[in-house]
């Protein structure tokens, strides 16, 4: 539905989480009082679900209980073919379930947090952990730990009451552990104690942990809290998770599912083997000649422990590269991985990263394909996709990376921006220095590890969002190279407004410019952690509206009110991923 048709549709409110979008011939009153007929009720004088089996008379009629008054006998009462009629009963316990599930699933719309309230709730409908029904909101979630950090943040604390509704385990990182924290959160959440910017307090925190969901953000513009938790705090935390999955990859002898596949790791002068240094020109002229100023480069490991590629490019249009064919386990093909993870440092320099597929057999009819890395001063872990590599003949198929059997890495000058350097220093953008530490295929996976929520900018002060913009996009950008599965999610503006009330419009490229409430951002974080199609996607969100005239670029998803409200899936499949 495009945003040129949204003021043309009204709203058909629901109990259930969310409105279904109907043209105007279609429009309906809206039902305020919509429920279903019942035969249990809550009584809080007992602290229990009373219903008409499990009340103390066993008598009094239907109608009396679904009123909600008292049995008005205290004997017992004689059965009736109403009561074991099989229709009826069916018909019955229908309406019982319905009637439960309206209830627990509207607990967590709401933006206040009262802590008795919902712990009382979770009580009476036995969604504790170990409920008789945890299972059936989210299958597996019983077996599933997020942390969730930021869990005493507007959109963390009905992240946390969210996903304890549907059986998750629950753990919520806090910096202090005082009783007004405590009070905050349910008694069943696992509260640890830590520090995003320190990374020695991370690694209690995602023991025991599958997921994470980051709703942490600065409480002040000052630039250094905002490195801290936005781009630093972003980056301690998703190496504290990939260590630990890392660890328990090795326990499981490589066997599991996050284990990477080891292409090469550089720790000894043994491992250069099989790495060839080429040279070329782009500009095969007399030209060219003119402006042959010369070209080197080596490849070797110092006496420091490092594997070092160097060099420098004077010649007009002239690169340098590394190469080596992959050999890999028999068991073993990278169409079962998703993308490259080099580790590496050096100067900061940009590499095009190149690989060779086709049959091994016969290199001539090998296929090239090609994309370009960044790298920062020192070290740092940069993750390249598969769908990032374009074909270097624009009519050659997608590149299939059952096939490569080739990697090269490229220095050429073109392109090259200056890095961060001393005052006074110049910088010689034609030479460079890479320090290779490990090169990793990662493994393809079907959901999200990391669900990170940042922003879009809107409702910043002008003077301090570009601030804020800068630590957050850098955040992002350690979460996408990290090796996780992650999901960043830029809501518009925030409001403390019930969830589930309006539509929603999911986009990529900064072109929303409506609000949304917490209650609907923290309802996306929860679905995407189970979605494949929020894997490894970033995108803005907010509430319905009216796009300005010539911009009507929106795909608008309506919630649907039915009992899965899986509006996540169709916004976003049609967006992309990768960005």
């Amino acid at each position: 539905m495009s945003a040129t048709t949204s003021s043309a549709t009204f709203s058909y409110k629901s109990e259930f989480l969310g409105i279904f979008p109907l043209p105007q011939s279609q429009c309906r009153p809206v039902i305020s009082n919509y429920s279903f007929p019942c035969t249990n009720r809550v009584s809080s004088s007992k602290g229990r679900l009373i219903t008409r089996a499990a009340s103390d008379g066993g008598g009094g009629s239907d109608d009396e209980i679904s009123k909600g008054t008292e049995p008005s006998g205290s004997g017992g009462s004689m059965l009736s073919l109403e009561d074991v009629n099989p229709v009826g009963l069916g018909r019955r316990s229908r309406q019982i379930f319905d009637e439960v599930w309206r209830k627990f699933s509207g607990l967590g719309q709401i933006s206040r947090t009262v802590r008795t309230d919902d712990e009382e709730a979770l009580d009476l409908l036995g969604l504790r952990q170990g409920g008789p029904m945890c299972e059936f909101a989210i299958p597996g979630a019983q077996n599933t730990t997020v942390l969730v950090v930021g869990a005493t943040s507007r959109i963390g604390r009905i992240v946390v009451r969210k996903l304890m509704l549907r059986g998750y385990t629950v753990k919520a990182l806090v910096r202090n552990l005082d009783s007004q924290v405590v009070d905050m959160l349910p008694r069943s959440v696992d509260i640890v104690t830590g520090d995003v910017g320190d990374p020695s307090t991370l690694k209690e925190a995602v023991e025991g942990c599958n997921k994470v969901i980051y709703c942490a953000t600065a409480r002040s513009p000052i630039t250094a809290d905002l490195y801290r938790v936005d781009h630093r705090g972003v980056y301690n935390l998703s190496k504290a998770l990939q260590d630990y999955n890392n660890k328990l990859a090795q326990v499981r002898a490589g066997k599991s599912s996050k284990s990477k596949l080891l292409i090469a790791k550089f720790k000894s002068e043994d491992s250069l083997d099989g790495w060839e240094i080429r040279q070329g020109t782009y500009f095969q002229d007399a030209v060219a000649a003119k402006y042959d100023a010369g070209m080197d480069a080596k490849f070797e490991f110092t006496e420091t422990g490092q594997a070092v590629f160097s060099g420098y490019v004077f010649t007009r249009g002239g690169y340098v590269e590394l190469s080596k064919k992959l050999s890999l386990p028999i068991d073993r093909t990278l169409d079962r991985y998703e993308g490259l993870v080099f580790s590496v440092g050096g100067s900061g320099r940009s590499y095009v990263v190149i690989l060779e597929a086709g049959p091994t057999a016969d290199t001539a009819q090998s296929k090239l394909y090609f994309t370009r890395i960044s790298t920062k001063v020192g070290f740092c872990r940069v993750r390249v996709p598969f769908s990032s590599f374009r074909p270097v003949k624009p009519d050659d198929p997608p590149l299939d990376p059952f096939l490569v059997h080739t990697l090269t890495i490229r220095f050429e000058p073109r392109r090259q921006r200056p890095t961060e350097a001393p005052q006074g220093s110049k910088q010689d953008l034609r030479s460079f220095k890479l320090i290779m530490e490990y090169i990793k295929a990662l493994p393809s996976g079907q959901e999200t590890d990391f669900v990170l929520v940042s922003c879009t900018g809107l409702g910043i002060e002008p003077s301090r969002r570009e601030q804020v913009l800068k630590a957050k996009r850098a955040g992002e950008d350690s979460l996408r190279r990290s090796g996780l599965g992650y999901t960043i999610i830029r809501p518009g503006p925030l409001k403390e407004e019930p969830g589930g009330q309006r539509a929603l419009i999911f986009d990529q490229g900064n072109r929303i410019s409506q609000g949304i409430s917490c209650a609907d951002v923290a309802d996306i974080c929860v679905k995407a952690l189970h979605d494949s199609t929020a894997r490894n996607k970033s995108f803005d969100v907010c509430h319905e509206y009216v796009a300005e005239q010539g911009r009507e670029l929106y795909e608008l998803v309506a919630h649907l009110p039915d009992k899965a409200n899986n509006y996540l899936t169709p916004a976003l499949s049609v967006l992309e991923k990768n960005t």
